[in-house]
């Protein structure tokens, strides 16, 4: 019988420092639940990470662990899901390397995303980086190795990433046409589509660390204050007195994520009839953000302080992922009549 504990989903995140709020709400508190309902494998992308940051690797390790922590203080179970590092399972780069024999450059060259980043990251006249690289041009047939080589069948991603699962079922049509057996060794993963809230960082504008307006997770509550203290607020509230609108402030934006009902209704009557001011309205926001993250940096805490823990649950998650992974290669090498690895000595 199929059910969806049969189902294998797969999704990553690239190593790029601690985690923060954006993080939490746009893919991991979805984890969560999918890890209790699905075959879930969850990797860190440091392959991916090089795509755009080849330049300078130093930090990679350390933003790894990061990763790792936030990820356990946040919840994932290892007994739940498989949790691994990417360029630990070297099938990742098999199967990305007999994709890229196959698959269209125009295929490639039309994914959204890549002319959208050659632009904003592209122009080396402004300080940008070299995106000129077969690395760049290719991270979406990366992921779709990512997610064909454990054969998933539903990849939880946000709107923007839609197209690369689409360049994926493709890939996947295309081997199968290519190299047909029965039955096809691709399944055709589905997008699994989840409401996540893009979360305003501090300036109001979307929270990335691009823009250095993020929450952590790691974030002490003295810091968390701080930052929210800073936050920007209805552009038209310029006194005390005046009326303010919290649909238009990112603040209540904030409020409706993380307070509770009654806290909103608080704010919204307050803000509307100038009864409470700005200060009081973000020391309750502070206030429910600082009651969800503590359980979160407690646990985290206590692997921090165990890091040997840390690196044996990625080593024995990458392990499981490596079997899975070769499981589906051997039926890759077949298909294509390619040798098998032989045994270890």
């Amino acid at each position: 019988m199929i059910t969806t504990q049969n189902k294998r989903v797969l999704s990553g995140m690239r190593p790029t420092g601690k985690l923060h709020l954006g993080n939490y709400m746009g893919a991991l508190y979805n984890w969560l639940r999918l890890q209790r309902e699905y075959d879930c494998y969850f990797f860190i992308a440091d392959f991916h990470a090089l795509t755009t940051d080849y330049e300078d690797t130093i930090l990679l390790p350390e933003y790894i662990h990061e990763v790792a922590l936030d990820w356990l203080g946040a919840g994932l179970d290892p007994e739940k899901c498989t949790l691994f590092i990417q360029s630990w399972v070297p099938q990742h780069a098999e199967l990305h390397l007999l994709f890229s024999m196959i698959t269209p450059l125009g295929w490639l060259e039309r994914v959204p995303t890549y002319k959208d980043q050659l632009l904003q990251l592209g122009n080396t006249e402004a300080g940008g980086k070299d995106l000129s690289t077969y690395g760049f041009l290719g991270y979406p047939l990366l992921q779709a190795a990512d997610i064909l080589i454990y054969q998933a069948n539903y990849v939880p991603v946000g709107e923007d990433q839609v197209p690369h699962v689409e360049l994926t079922r493709e890939v996947a049509r295309r081997f199968n046409n290519f190299y047909g057996t029965s039955p096809h060794v691709f399944p055709e993963p589905d997008v699994l589509k989840t409401p996540s809230p893009k979360l305003p960082g501090t300036d109001g504008r979307k929270m990335s660390k691009s823009y250095n307006n993020t929450i952590q997770l790691a974030d002490p509550e003295a810091e968390i204050r701080a930052k929210l203290k800073t936050m920007v607020t209805d552009p038209a509230r310029i006194r005390r007195t005046d009326p303010g609108n919290p649909e238009v402030c990112p603040v209540f934006d904030l409020h409706k994520v993380f307070s509770s009902t009654e806290t909103q209704q608080k704010v919204r009557e307050g803000c509307t009839t100038a009864g409470i001011g700005c200060i009081e309205c973000k020391s309750w926001l502070a206030d429910a953000v600082v009651r969800e993250l503590a359980p979160i940096q407690e646990r985290r805490a206590a692997f921090a302080a165990q890091p040997d823990l840390v690196t044996e649950i990625l080593r024995e998650g990458s392990a499981r992922a490596a079997l899975r992974a070769e499981q589906t290669m051997r039926e890759v090498r077949t298909a294509m009549h390619l040798p098998q690895l032989p045994p270890r000595l």
